[in-house]
C-alpha cells in the first residue's frame, strides 16, 4: 500500500506527522582510553511450516525523526530516546527535540555488518545513568566485539569502561542484541565467525552464543557453565532477545533462509552450524522457522497500551519491510500478523515509557532503497 507522509523537518528538531492509514504497520573490566575508543564526547532439514499470516487493522503512526544515519538500535530512559547508529554515534531525543550533537561517537570498525550494533539502559538508570553498548572494532588486523558501560550526565559522556571484550567478530555475523532480563542480568547475543563456523559449538568460545553477565561484567554464580558467561550456544547471528515473564526468546538469522525464533533455556544448544530449523536429541527445536527468509531484527514482548498487541512477540523484519506480531500460547507461537509497513526495512523495535511501540528503519545500510526511503524513528499508537 502506498503511504504519503508530508514532512518538513527542522534542523535539530523532530518533524512529527501523524498518519492514520490501513498500514501494514511490518567481561573483562577495563578502563577505556578515550583517545583510542571515543572520537568525540561532546557536551538443511525440512523447515517447520510457517505461521498463519493475517493483515493488520487500521493503525496510527507518527514519524518522530527523519534522516537518521544507519540506525541499529534504540533504548529509553527518563523520557529520553537513545538511538545507536552503526558508525558509532549515540543520538538523543529529549522533549521532542533531536539533539544536534551526539552523546558520544565511538570508534568502530568499518565492517559491512559490524559497528555500533546494540544498546541497553540499566534497570536503575535513574540512579546510576549507565548506558551499555555493543560494538565492533579492529585490533591486530582482526575484528572483535566488546561491551562497554557508559556513564552519562545531561547527554554527555562522563566515563566509559569495557566490561566484556574480545568477542570474535566478522564482516557479516556479529550478533549485537543487548538487553537486561527480568533478573537484572545483562544478556548479549554474539555471531558466528564465517571462517570458524564451529566456534558456535565450542563452549570456551564467545562466538555464536547468548552470554549472561552482571552489570559490571562479572560472571553470575548461577550461570549454566561454571565461570563462563555462556548462557546458550549454537547460534548463528541472533538479532533480538525478549522475555514473556521469565520465558526468554531469541531470533536467529539464517545464512539465506531458515531464520528462527527460539525459546532460550540455560545451557541449551541450538544447533548451528550442524542443524538449521530442526532439533535433534541434543539440539533444541525452534519455535518458528522462516522459509523464505524474513531477516529478523530486534524483538520484544509487548506489555503496553495497545490492547491488540498485549502479550504478543513483536519483531522487526528487514527483508519483508514489516513489523510482525506473534501470538504465544503455552510457549508455542501460533499466529502472525503484519502491524507496520510502508517505511522500508525495519531494524529494531522498542516499547517506550508511554506504553507505545517504536521502530527504527534500516534503509541506508547498503541493502535498502535509500532513493525511496530515508531512515526514520516512528511510533505506533493504536
Amino acid at each position: 500500500m502506498h503511504v504519503t507522509i508530508i514532512q518538513k523537518p527542522l534542523i535539530g528538531t523532530i518533524a512529527i506527522q501523524t498518519v492514520d492509514k490501513k498500514l501494514r504497520i511490518a567481561g573483562i573490566v577495563a578502563a577505556v582510553i578515550f583517545s583510542i575508543v571515543i572520537l568525540t564526547s561532546p557536551s538443511s532439514p525440512p523447515p517447520l511450516p510457517p505461521p498463519t499470516v493475517t493483515p493488520s487493522n487500521t493503525s496510527s503512526v507518527e514519524v518522530l525523526a527523519t534522516n537518521l544515519e544507519r540506525p541499529r538500535s534504540l533504548a529509553f530512559a527518563d523520557e529520553r530516546i537513545f538511538i545507536a547508529e552503526k558508525d558509532g554515534r549515540i543520538k538523543v531525543i529529549q522533549d521532542g527535540v533531536l539533539i544536534e550533537q551526539p552523546l558520544a561517537t565511538i570508534r568502530t570498525a568499518d565492517a559491512f555488518n559490524g559497528g555500533l550494533l546494540g544498546m541497553a539502559v540499566h534497570p536503575d538508570f535513574a540512579e546510576n545513568h549507565f548506558l551499555y553498548i555493543y560494538y565492533t572494532y579492529e585490533e591486530g588486523g582482526e575484528l572483535w566485539n566488546r561491551v562497554m558501560r557508559i556513564t552519562e550526565e545531561e547527554n554527555r559522556l562522563v566515563s566509559a569502561d569495557v566490561i566484556l571484550d574480545h568477542i570474535p567478530g566478522s564482516r557479516f555475523s556479529n550478533g549485537g542484541a543487548l538487553k537486561f532480563g527480568p533478573d537484572h542480568r545483562l544478556y548479549v547475543s554474539t555471531g558466528s565467525v564465517s571462517d570458524s563456523l564451529h566456534l558456535s559449538q565450542q563452549r570456551e568460545s564467545l562466538a555464536g552464543k547468548i552470554l549472561r553477565i552482571n552489570d559490571d561484567g562479572t560472571i553470575p554464580s548461577d550461570n549454566p557453565f561454571d565461570g563462563s558467561p555462556v548462557y546458550s550456544l549454537g547460534h548463528r547471528n541472533p538479532q533480538g532477545i525478549a522475555w514473556a515473564g521469565d520465558t526468554m526468546y531469541s531470533n536467529d538469522l539464517g545464512p539465506s533462509k531458515n531464520d528462527e525464533i527460539n525459546l532460550i533455556e540455560p545451557g541449551m544448544n541450538y544447533g548451528w552450524p550442524d542443524w538449521e530449523c530442526h532439533g535433534s536429541h541434543i539440539h533444541a527445536d525452534p519455535k518458528i522457522c522462516f522459509d523464505p527468509a524474513v531477516e529478523p531484527g530486534g524483538m520484544l514482548v509487548y506489555t503496553g497500551q495497545i490492547p491488540e498487541l498485549y502479550g504478543k512477540i513483536v519483531m522487526a523484519s528487514l527483508r519483508t519491510s514489516s513489523v510482525f506480531a506473534f501470538d504465544v500460547q503455552e510457549d508455542d507461537i501460533i499466529h502472525r500478523e503484519n502491524i507496520l509497513g510502508g517505511v522500508g526495512r525495519i531494524r529494531d523495535v522498542g516499547q517506550g515509557p508511554d506504553g507505545f511501540l517504536y521502530a527504527i528503519t534500516s534503509n541506508t545500510d547498503g541493502k535498502g532503497f535509500p532513493e525511496r526511503y530515508d531512515d526514520k524513528l516512528v511510533r505506533i499508537t493504536q
